[in-house]
């Protein structure tokens, strides 16, 4: 046991490590140095942001500058691709955190969702060259440059909306005049065409008459022919890559786009010697650390069982709900794999308009979370009552001891993220599945939403361990079972989704593309939950720890991820 406990936590250390330098060496590379930066907005707001600042930029020779805005419930971290392929090429790069975004002060959408005052911000830079300044937002960082555009028209020569537009009700509409040289590059399979475009598939974007009506044209536009003149800073150009919405952050193709427009409109770049690209390798290393980071939580869970202090939370599962799977164990699997997906939109909409963001309660998205939480971990509870198995007694123990046991193995994964964060300026992230540090703000909303949780993961643990547990399962077979059962309704609901995405050009749900991408993070996230969850009950015979251990967990997860809406 011991072995056992201390080889999962050098793995866990190992991975994070390992993790961290990559990301950091290609984030870094080529002399690029990163600062974390804050800086006051309008109305007093702090805003935050990263800033990306190449080997040439200095006060004596300033740089071409470009503001990056990642879009709805995203973080600055979102835009690191593009950051580092055009800090590569000798562009400062400010990466913004939105209002109520990340660091930056609440609320969501205010003072232009920031997008001016961070304009100011880089002009005010010595080491930016404010007649050489480009603009990139994604979805709603397309619509926090368009403001900064709006509020300083003469400030920028040119921008690119990736899966953004003019318009839509949080924008100035497009004309053959302004935006100044701007590049649409929006995706085939963009779930958002009808808001943004007004065209229902991606793929129509081209003769979306919105969008023609800002190139000057009455007819389909051309796919990578520029329209207009740069100098006259009329100039317009069109990019459609086969990816979604989301996905323009993993696209090769798209930061392509990007790095290429700017070297066409801007002058200034060093470009000299940097070929291809290499940010990818960032997102392999920050997921490489946020797998370490669960691995550590395993480990630690082991050892620290081991403790003294934690002496009465050890013990084995007593027994299980069934000698083997028959159909009855099937049955409730399936229910307990797809109900969840089932009420998914329907409780999603219910919350929107029963529990909107308050000053008690200011997150939207994480209003919608709790609720759904809540729901299902009822269901559960009845679904079992239906469905009986046989009865599983738990291990009896100090509800204070596994909460000193759960805040000691989620404070280890927290300090593995802090030191990654002090050393290496980064957090543990796969494309918009990310685990950041907390604000002081969002620690004190955290706590508002830990109750809920507690109650679902309270509900949830005994559920799983003790209606669907089969005592002729191997480890690995407790730890893949208990993670289809949560994950496996989202993962199979989500590849119908895609695939009619990828065939049709529209989602089964197309009313539903936020809530779709939201429930994207809902397969990672539940194979975590189900992991913790199964190695603290296998080490304590009780679902209570991994039920405490998931709800820190998961309420630092979203509220550090999410909007927040109110103050």
């Amino acid at each position: 046991m011991k072995q056992s406990a201390a080889r999962t936590l050098i793995a866990g250390c190992i991975l994070v490590l390992v993790g961290s330098l990559l990301a950091h060496w290609v984030q870094t590379s080529g002399g690029t140095r990163i600062e974390d930066v804050r800086f006051t907005g309008d109305n007093g707001q702090t805003l935050s942001a990263l800033l990306y600042i190449p080997a040439n930029a200095s006060a004596d020779s300033p740089a071409p500058g470009v503001l990056a805005v990642h879009g709805y419930i995203n973080s600055r971290e979102v835009q690191s691709g593009f950051a580092i392929e055009l800090a590569r090429r000798g562009y400062v790069v400010l990466a913004l955190d939105q209002s109520g975004h990340g660091y930056s002060d609440a609320p969501a959408f205010s003072n232009g969702f920031g997008g001016p005052a961070a304009l100011r911000y880089l002009r005010s830079l010595d080491i930016v060259d404010p007649d050489n300044i480009g603009l990139e937002g994604h979805s709603m960082g397309g619509w926090t440059v368009l403001a900064a555009a709006a509020a300083m028209p003469d400030a920028y020569r040119s921008m690119v909306l990736q899966g953004s537009s003019t318009g839509s009700g949080r924008a100035l509409p497009g004309t053959p005049d302004w935006p100044r040289n701007v590049s649409v590059v929006f995706a085939q399979y963009d779930e958002f065409a009808p808001l943004m475009w007004e065209v229902p598939r991606g793929s129509d974007v081209a003769d979306s008459e919105k969008l023609q009506a800002m190139f000057g044209v009455d007819d389909a536009i051309q796919e990578g022919r520029v329209y207009g003149s740069v100098p006259a800073g009329t100039a317009r150009v069109l990019h459609n890559p086969p990816v979604t919405h989301p996905g323009n952050h993993l696209s090769h193709a798209s930061i392509g786009h990007t790095v290429d427009w700017f070297a066409l409109t801007l002058s200034g770049a060093q470009t000299a010697g940097v070929t291809g690209q290499i940010w990818f390798f960032k997102e392999i290393g920050t997921l490489l650390a946020f797998v370490g980071f669960v691995v550590l939580l395993c480990g630690a869970i082991k050892q620290f069982i081991q403790f003294p202090t934690f002496a009465g939370l050890s013990g084995a599962p007593i027994n299980t709900a069934w000698t083997q799977r028959n159909g009855k164990w099937w049955l409730l699997a399936a229910l307990s794999m797809f109900i969840p997906v089932a009420v998914f939109y329907p409780v999603f909409s219910m919350a929107a308009s029963m529990l909107p963001a308050s000053s008690w309660f200011p997150q939207s998205i994480t209003n919608q979370i709790i609720v759904w939480a809540v729901v299902n971990g009822l269901l559960a509870t009845a679904l079992g009552l239906v469905i009986k198995a046989e009865a599983v007694s738990f291990k009896s123990l100090s509800w204070f001891a596994a909460a000193r046991f759960a805040l000691a193995i989620v404070g280890v994964g927290y300090l593995a993220l802090l030191l990654a964060d002090y050393f290496f300026l980064i957090d543990f992230r796969f494309w918009f599945v990310g685990l950041k540090l907390l604000s002081l703000d969002q620690f004190q909303n955290m706590l508002i939403y830990l109750p809920p949780l507690l109650v679902f993961f309270l509900l949830l643990g005994r559920a799983l361990h003790g209606g669907l547990s089969v005592s002729s399962d191997t480890v690995r077979q407790q730890y893949l079972s208990n993670a289809m059962v949560l994950a496996g309704g989202f993962a199979i609901f989500l590849l119908a989704q895609y695939i009619s995405l990828f065939t049709r050009g529209l989602l089964l749900t197309p009313a539903e593309p936020l809530n779709t991408i939201v429930m994207i993070q809902f397969v990672p996230l539940l194979v975590i939950i189900s992991t913790i969850s199964t190695c603290a009950w296998r080490h304590t015979g009780s679902y209570v720890p991994g039920a405490l251990i998931n709800t820190m967990f998961v309420g630092w997860y979203i509220v550090a991820g999410q909007a927040t809406q109110a103050v």
